[in-house]
Formats: C-alpha cells, structure tokens, sequence
C-alpha cells in the first residue's frame, strides 16, 4: 500500500489521523505555515494587520515557486 493510501475499513476516528500523514495534508500545512509568517512579516512592515487573503496573494505571486523549487531539491527521492 502506497504511504498516501487510505486502508480499507478505516474507521472514522482513524480518518483524521490517516489525512494528517499524507504528504498533500503536510505539503498543504507547510505552504499555510509560510503564508502566515509572510502576513505577520508584512503586517509589521505595514504598521497593521494586511490580512490573509491579501498576504496569499502576495506569497504566491512572489514567493511560491521558490519555496517549491527549494522544497522538492531537498526531499528525498526516493
């Protein structure tokens, strides 16, 4: 079975904890993590708060390919 797999008969309880291992889930929480110290960094420069929508926008547009590129050169191939 593929690490991302979900077993058969997998109760429901057991659902969430199974969604916390696969590597989409802990790509996704990186990625959010990396967002929210972009708006905290650029909610400080700014003097207020920029908001999330806005700090997305922003990580994506400058950011997001860098940090995938950077992210897949140092995860094992395997």
């Amino acid at each position: 079975m593929a690490e991302n797999e979900k077993p058969a008969g997998v109760s429901e309880t057991d659902s969430d904890e199974w969604v916390r291992r696969t590597n989409l889930y802990r790509e996704f929480m990186a990625q959010r993590d990396e967002i929210l110290r972009h708006k905290w960094i650029e909610s400080e420069k700014a003097g207020h708060d920029i908001g999330f929508e806005r700090a997305l926008v922003d990580w994506i547009s400058k950011y997001r390919a860098a940090w995938r590129r950077c992210r897949s050169d140092s995860t094992p191939q395997g």
